[in-house]
């Protein structure tokens, strides 16, 4: 198995709703996010997938989420913006661009700080 994995960043604001303490105010994170794709072999060039088509992925969602407030967007309305639901966005978005390209997504992570992330999955 080989894997790709691309690391970029991006800054919002989100407020989560009902689990108690300061998070339920207004607040923001610099947000890591790493995916990472993979296959069994590699393509006919002898790579996985081009960084290039990953990274761009990577930003064309994260520059929809970038310095917003995350619960007003449509695809949080009604779902906590948290740093889980944000991973299983990316993951779900990416998906079907990965199989397109010969490749599945295995996770996308989530940082919310240094110490802090989450991991989604299938």
């Amino acid at each position: 198995m080989f894997e790709v994995t691309i690391i970029k960043t991006f800054s919002a604001a989100h407020l989560l709703a009902e689990i108690g303490g300061k998070c339920e105010e207004l607040h923001g994170h610099n947000f890591k996010v790493e995916v990472t794709v993979g296959a069994d072999a590699l393509n006919e060039e002898g790579i996985l997938i081009d960084f290039r088509i990953v990274k761009k992925w990577l930003k064309d969602i994260l520059d929809r989420l970038d310095h917003q407030h995350l619960n007003e967007l449509p695809f949080f309305q009604g779902v906590n913006p948290s740093s889980e639901n944000i991973a299983r966005h990316i993951f779900t978005t990416i998906k079907p661009m990965a199989h397109s390209q010969g490749v599945n997504i295995l996770n996308v992570k989530v940082w919310e700080s240094d110490t802090a992330s989450v991991t989604y999955k299938e």
